[in-house]
Formats: C-alpha cells, structure tokens, sequence
C-alpha cells in the first residue's frame, strides 16, 4: 500500500512536469516565430529618435528601438531544448510509473539509480535554462525601458520599429519563466523522491532478511 502511494505521487509529479514543459514550450516556440528565430535574451539596444523630414530643429520626432546587437540564437534554442527535454522525459517516466503502478511492483534498484541520475541531469539544466531566460529577460526589458516612462509588459504594445512582431513577447516570456521554474520545483521533488527510493530499497531488503531469519529460527529449533 506504501509502495502504491509512493508511485501514485510520482506519477502526479511527472505529469505537473509534463504539463509545466508543455507551458514552457510553446510561447518559447511562438516567440521564435514572431521575431523570425532572432533571439532576445540578452539583446542590447536603444531607443533613438528619427528628426521629421523637411523641418528644421526640434520636436515631433518619431522614436523607434534600434537593436545594437542581437544575442545568439543558442540562447534560445538551449532554453527550448531543455523545455521539450523536460516535456519528453517526464512523459515516459509518467508511462513508466504508471505501469508499475497497475502491475504493483517497483523498479530494480540499478534502474532506479539511473533514473535519480537523469533527473538530476534535467533538474541542472532546467536551471540553468530558467536562470537564462529570467535574467536575459530582464535585461532586455532594462534596455527597453531606458529613459521611457512605460513598463516592460505595456511596450510590448509599441510599435518598436523592428519589422517584427512584438505585441505579445512579454507575455510569450512570463509564460515561458512560469513554465520553466514550476518545471524546476517538480523536478526538485522527484529527484527527492528518487533519493528516499535509493536509500529505500536496501531497508526494504533487509526488512525482508530480517523476516526470512525470523522464520528460519523456529524451524531449525524443531
């Protein structure tokens, strides 16, 4: 019954991991599409403001963002990997403890042991791609914001002259940050759990020793 609970748990896990990887996945994915695969994480720019054609000196300039330079597409990309990396994983895992859920019966511990070092292999990179995305995020907000008035999520509806879509960046992101941190803290608990399987498995073995000496003594005293 201990052990039915225990599995139950995990599979819950592996499917809040599954769904949290779905979240992440696709605004990263529609973001990637509406800047053409270009990447913001990190993307250095300023705001520089075009003189009207015709006048002589002061006002009424137009303003438009101009992006200095354009961080590397592998920022991206490695956030999204990890993102489906998660989504792919904790989907056969949820098969696979759902499986030994129905047949009432756990994995040996050389595979349990391969599975805790998995998960701590995603569990690493998921924070690495949530600390990529939070900070590089953060830096492209601070460069959009400079001398301006309006907060981040209010300029995604401004027109920055990019010949982008960039009406909905601030939401694809704060998605995709949410997606991947809860993704963090789910992978966090089944690498727990997969410590107390380790260190489970033994006792439960000498538990049944224990059991079998028990039985042997009033047989042997006959």
């Amino acid at each position: 019954m201990a052990l039915d609970n225990f599995l139950f748990g995990q599979c819950i896990l592996y499917f809040l991991a599954f769904l949290f990887g779905f979240i992440s996945v696709v605004p990263l994915s529609e973001n990637s599409d509406d800047f053409q695969g270009r990447c913001l994480l990190f993307t250095e720019g300023r705001w520089r403001k075009e003189n009207a054609t015709g006048g002589g000196g002061g006002g009424g300039g137009k303003e438009s963002f101009v992006v200095e330079e354009w961080a590397p597409e592998s920022s991206c990309r490695f956030v999204t990997f990890v993102g489906i990396a998660s989504l792919i994983v904790s989907a056969v895992q949820a098969w696979r403890t759902f499986y030994y859920l129905c047949k009432g019966h756990d994995d040996n511990r050389v595979r349990v042991l391969l599975s805790l070092l998995a998960s701590s292999a995603l569990l690493c990179l998921l924070f690495v791609a949530g600390t990529l995305s939070t900070l590089g995020f953060s830096s492209w907000c601070t460069a959009l914001r400079a001398h301006r008035p309006l907060s981040c999520e209010e300029l995604q509806q401004t027109d920055l002259e990019l010949g982008l879509d960039n009406s909905s960046f601030y939401d694809q992101f704060a998605i995709a940050q949410v997606g991947l941190w809860c993704s963090w803290l789910s992978w966090l608990v089944l690498v727990l759990l997969e410590l107390l399987r380790v260190s489970w498995g033994p006792r439960r073995g000498e538990k049944l020793g224990l059991l079998l000496v028990q039985e042997k003594e009033p047989l042997l005293s006959l």
